[in-house]
């Protein structure tokens, strides 16, 4: 072999490398993750699959006209939130039984929101709670909390496996585990104490039935709302009277009513009060802004900065119980005459009717795109329909009153009173018993009261135990950080025993182990991009890539780092 014939050789496996490495920076993906591809749409103009398997989709009110991830004209698909959805139908190579599977695909959401975020992808059949949902939790009205905002949840179930409750403690002393959320990859909930040298506290969910102290923002009795803002918890503070709740009312009567900053350890700032009010019941982000009611007197209020907070008028002349937002509007839900309110601004509120005799209405939940409300002393859960019409979806057993309500791996789950059970949706007027949470004996009223979705389960709190739960559907892997605004790659997968999360390209969340032959998670409903158990998706969706095989750590990196 001649000394030319090798310099020509080396010069063409340079140029074949370079030629490999200027692909990847363009963005050309690397040939083997075309393996076990089932489906691959780029959403780039159409809804059409890439991949040869002949999935294609079929598309209602969405635009391809977005911008894509790296910047491509028309490079991603628009969803309004509303009713835009692709749905592809069944088919074999999307039934993935009992196998590993994947999903990656780029998401794009907005910094202020004026809706739900939503689900990302589903194949779920809601009758037999069997397949996979893949979303981004927004849960508030829940209902006095901002419980979960902007949490990617990856879950899947088949229906067959019976859940239990897990006792996870009790924070402090609590008699009633007032507010409950999400934050920065931990658990807080905020307390009612009723001793007279007690107050309120926030406590941060330390594993197994352990809960460390994030100190009293107040000497107030109650923690009574928690909500992420602006990348920070805030905290509202008030005086509960137990006697509402047919128990002793606390020795404490030290007034609340004030808004505080979590700024580390057991530090508080003081960001101002609302009005003159003894009491803040609930904290919700709409538009970008922090709004939050008192319970004892009429009022909703908005944040405006250090210690501002400027008065939104009265939603009805009646005091107000929780603030959701739904379908471009904030919502409220109204105490006294019950009902509830959208807020057309400045201090302007339209009436969206009354449910029925109920005088009531305590929580919301989003679930399957439809607006849910829970009363007293009916015990029903509404479903809005449109100007001042509500659909009655049912009564939960014989209880009478319905507080936290959550979307949870395909499932809208409520907590009641009198006797803090805990009831799973299942279509029509048809609501199924999955718990009762707290035995205290020799009280008239024991509350499932709020709700949140943290590693992979439902977490609910009570009232008089003060004992917060946790209930496992299924198998879920949770990211339980604030997904931030812009593009992001989000990868789903399911390897052998366990669910991995992954968000631009790092490993985020796994779920607890399982059998895979207890979740066969095949079924003959329709895959949909843009829609599932939780909301319409708010925001865009491009390179959605669906494997019938587990991507690995360097798979998932390639996929983010070259934006396919």
């Amino acid at each position: 072999m001649t000394s030319s014939f090798i310099a020509y050789s080396y010069l063409v496996a340079s140029i074949t490398l370079l030629l490999a490495l200027a692909a990847t920076a363009q963005g050309e993906p690397d040939k083997g993750l075309e393996t076990g591809l089932v489906g691959y749409w780029k959403l780039a103009g159409d809804c059409r699959d890439s991949s040869g398997n002949g999935n294609d989709g079929r598309d209602r009110d969405v635009a391809f006209d977005a911008e894509g991830p790296d910047g491509s004209r028309a490079g991603a698909a628009a969803f309004d939130g509303r009713s835009a959805v692709i749905e592809v139908p069944d088919s074999q190579s999307l039934r993935f039984a009992t196998s590993d599977m994947s999903i990656s695909v780029w998401v794009k959401t907005e910094a202020d929101l004026d809706d739900v975020l939503g689900d990302i992808v589903s194949k779920y059949d809601p009758s037999l709670r069997r397949g996979l949902n893949l979303n981004i939790k927004h849960h508030a009205g829940v209902p006095s909390n901002q419980s979960n905002y902007r949490n990617v949840h990856f879950g899947i179930d088949n229906g067959r496996i019976d859940a239990e409750w897990t006792d996870c403690g009790r924070p402090g002393n609590a008699l009633l585990d007032y507010a409950m959320c999400v934050y920065e990859g931990d658990l807080y909930v905020g307390t009612f104490e009723t001793e007279a040298d007690e107050a309120g506290t926030v406590y941060r969910y330390a594993g197994g039935t352990e809960w460390e102290s994030c100190g009293s923002p107040d000497g107030s009795n109650s923690v009574t709302a928690l909500a992420v803002y602006n990348g920070h918890l805030y905290a509202g503070t008030g005086f509960y009277r137990a006697g509402g709740s047919a128990l002793s009312d606390s020795p404490n009567e030290t007034p609340g009513g004030h808004v505080y900053r979590y700024e580390g350890a057991k530090q508080w700032l003081d960001c101002g009060q609302l009005g003159d009010a003894d009491d803040v019941h609930a904290l919700t982000v709409y538009q970008g802004r922090l709004f939050a009611i008192p319970a004892k007197s009429p009022g909703v209020f908005v944040y405006d900065g250090e210690a501002t907070w400027t008065y939104c008028g009265i939603p009805g002349d009646q005091r107000a119980i929780a603030l959701a937002v739904y379908n471009g509007g904030l919502y409220s839900a109204g105490n006294g005459s019950a009902g509830v309110w959208r807020y057309l601004g400045g201090e302007e509120w339209e009436f969206c009717g009354k449910q029925e005799d109920n005088t009531q209405t305590y929580s919301f939940a989003v679930y399957e795109g439809n607006m849910y409300v829970g009363t007293w002393p009916s015990g029903s859960v509404y479903r809005y329909a449109g100007g001042t019409q509500w659909d009655n979806c049912g009564r939960l057993g014989e209880e009478r009153e319905v507080m936290g309500m959550a979307v949870y791996n395909g499932k809208l789950y409520a907590g009641t009173l009198p006797l803090a059970q805990v009831y799973r949706y299942d279509a029509g007027n048809q609501w199924t018993l999955v718990g009762r949470l707290d035995f205290t004996p020799d009280v008239t009223y024991r509350r499932a009261w709020t709700m949140a979705v943290y590693q992979g389960k439902l977490f609910v709190g009570t009232l008089p135990s003060g004992h917060v739960l946790c209930l496992e559907a299924g198998k879920s892997a949770t990211y339980d950080h604030t997904l931030q605004p812009g593009w992001r790659h989000i990868a789903a997968v399911r390897a052998a025993d366990q669910l991995r999360l992954y968000v631009d390209g790092e490993p985020v969340a796994q779920s607890s182990p399982f059998d895979a032959a207890d979740y066969d998670i095949s079924n003959d409903r329709p895959l949909k991009i843009g829609f599932g158990s939780h909301d319409y998706f708010n925001g865009a969706i491009a390179r959605l890539r669906i494997y019938s095989r587990a991507l690995n750590q360097d798979e998932v990196s390639a996929l983010y780092s070259t934006k396919q």
